[in-house]
């Protein structure tokens, strides 16, 4: 198996510390490659290091884990999220299941549980390496709250990304109108679904220029849904300042 890179977040330094040897104890082909102490800390890293998962702690300041992993939803949803809490805020964390979470753990964390969680995402992350990892079709229903119309278009966008996806074809898929999905989808994330969509295409190249080093640059974008190198160099650029090939270096 390829090596699974973990970023851990936890504000108490003795139970990151902890953390971290547990996780790396637990199975060779596991990597925490950083540990940060808040939420804010922990988007940097995501945003650098580009990891497979992260396992953080709902209570942290300056960004606690909810607004941490609500973050990760949007902008990088390829990467899994396991959170750690007390018991106390055993309720509060499992709001966090709307954000795609994989799965909770309730501290003091004891060696066997962490061990499943572990295995569990580890599984899925190598599924999808493998291309078996299913796609999920979803229906919007008459009367549905706006938050959820926009977390099921959230949904289809992540699972589609990589074909060619317009706002009129999203509709088409839900039988919405396309103007009224769009101001729906505004009105819930202050952006348009195309935004949304551009963040993950990049986020996904990012992630295939760090990771796959054996794809050209022509090879990601198509990947990402961009089958002309040129316009994908352009966006790619656009988005992050340097093309693909000095992103890669």
């Amino acid at each position: 198996m390829r090596e699974i890179k973990v970023i851990v977040a936890e504000d108490e330094e003795l139970i990151r510390n902890n953390m971290v040897r547990k996780i790396e104890s637990l199975d060779s082909t596991i990597k925490v490659i950083a540990a940060a102490q808040d939420g804010k800390e922990a988007l940097e890293f995501i945003r650098k290091e580009q990891p497979d998962l992260l396992i953080t702690d709902i209570r942290m300041p300056i960004m606690d884990g909810m607004e941490l992993i609500k973050t990760i939803s949007l902008k990088y949803p390829r990467i899994r999220t396991i959170i750690t809490s007390g018991y106390a805020e055993f309720e509060y964390a499992k709001q966090a299941l709307k954000y795609n979470v994989n799965d909770y753990l309730l501290k003091p964390i004891s060696e066997h549980e962490l061990r499943r969680v572990l295995s569990s995402v580890h599984e899925e992350i190598e599924q999808e390496r493998s291309g078996l990892q299913p796609n999920l079709e979803d229906v919007l229903l008459p009367g549905m709250p706006g938050e959820e119309i926009v977390a099921r278009v959230q949904r289809y966008i992540r699972d589609h990304f990589d074909q060619e996806l317009s706002m009129e074809r999203i509709a088409k898929q839900f039988n919405f109108n396309a103007s009224y999905l769009s101001k729906i989808f505004i009105k819930h994330t202050g952006d348009p679904p195309s935004k949304h969509l551009l963040a993950l295409r990049i986020s996904e190249a990012q992630y295939l220029l760090t990771h796959q080093r054996s794809l050209s640059v022509k090879e990601v974008g198509e990947r990402v849904g961009y089958p002309d190198q040129f316009y994908f160099s352009r966006i790619f650029k656009q988005v992050t300042g340097c093309t693909p090939k000095d992103y890669r270096k």
